[in-house]
């Protein structure tokens, strides 16, 4: 085993200083409250936008559902469905229509 030299050593020394001091300035940045406040942020937004990407697919595919019951594979209305759904719409809304009437007269 060969001996080192004291210069050697101080070298050694110097770079385990060196190192030190880089490790805990990365653990300082890492536990400074901003870092941890940008973190929580970021995991949040990105569950947020997971979440509403999910229900934009949900909304997607139940617009699809509903826009089948009325229109035929070859884009065609289905008015045999149309008819009867709008006379029930138009009736909700009489309905509604003349329950406010009674309330106010």
């Amino acid at each position: 085993m060969a001996t080192r030299t004291t210069a050697q050593i101080e070298a050694d020394i110097a770079r385990t200083r060196t190192q030190l001091a880089s490790t805990l300035d990365e653990l300082a940045m890492r536990v400074h409250p901003s870092t941890i406040s940008a973190q929580v942020k970021a995991k949040a937004v990105a569950t947020v936008e997971e979440k509403a990407g999910r229900a934009y697919v949900a909304a997607s595919g139940l617009v699809e559902k509903a826009k089948a019951q009325f229109v035929d594979d070859k884009g065609q209305p289905r008015k045999e469905r149309i008819v009867p759904a709008a006379l029930v719409g138009v009736g909700l809304v009489l309905l509604v229509a003349s329950s406010r009437k009674r309330r106010k007269g």
